[in-house]
């Protein structure tokens, strides 16, 4: 059976990023203090090796719009990521979106596809083509963003959840958990560096 597994960076009072509408090219979070939230992510990469590489190695990907451009409407066909030329995916990306744009295939082996049938089209597609890379073992990885992930947790999608709290305060934004009822979840483990907190947790379903 593929796993499913989902990463995401968290604020101590658990937004996952700023308020809806605030993302901009040059702000990915929109309107928090990004510096404080993903110092440990950009800044402290060697104590933080594992985790790190845990959000990669996928065999396929679910992503929402805003995950991969803070574009609005129809797609800019000239905004290829947030990852430059060489993303850090190196498998298929399925995105969900309202509005159609053709496969974007990039260095690496990353191919952002743009799904505009629904998340459950997306995930079964992913699922799909994990399975025919890995068989059995292959594994799905939701990249975010945060709305997408709660909506994952909500229809019951997730199989391991990797939270990395940063002890920063947002006060407000987008939320981990909101519109998810009655999630449960087993703690798997806990470490901590002088940045961030990470703590994975099993679905339990």
């Amino acid at each position: 059976m593929v796993h499913v597994t989902a990463n995401v960076m968290v604020s101590l009072d658990g937004y996952a990023a700023g308020p809806d509408r605030s993302q901009t090219s040059e702000s990915p979070f929109g309107d928090c203090d990004f510096e404080m939230f993903a110092r440990w992510r950009f800044g402290d990469v060697d104590a933080n090796a594992a985790e790190i590489g845990s959000a990669v190695g996928a065999d396929a990907y679910v992503m929402g719009r805003n995950m991969f451009t803070p574009g609005r409407g129809e797609h800019d066909l000239g905004w290829t990521g947030w990852w430059g030329d060489d993303p850090p995916y190196r498998a298929p990306v399925f995105v969900v979106t309202h509005h159609e744009r053709e496969p974007l295939a990039m260095a690496g082996g990353t191919t952002f596809t743009f799904v505009t049938s629904g998340l459950r089209d997306a995930f079964h597609r992913a699922v799909a083509v994990a399975g025919d890379r890995a068989g059995e073992g292959g594994r799905v990885s939701i990249a975010g963003g945060v709305t997408t992930l709660n909506q994952c947790l909500a229809a019951g999608l997730v199989d391991e959840l990797r939270l990395h709290v940063a002890p920063v305060v947002f006060g407000g934004g987008q939320r981990l958990f909101d519109g998810v009822p009655g999630v449960r979840l087993e703690q798997v483990s806990c470490r901590a560096t002088e940045h961030v907190t990470h703590l994975v947790y099993r679905v339990l379903h």
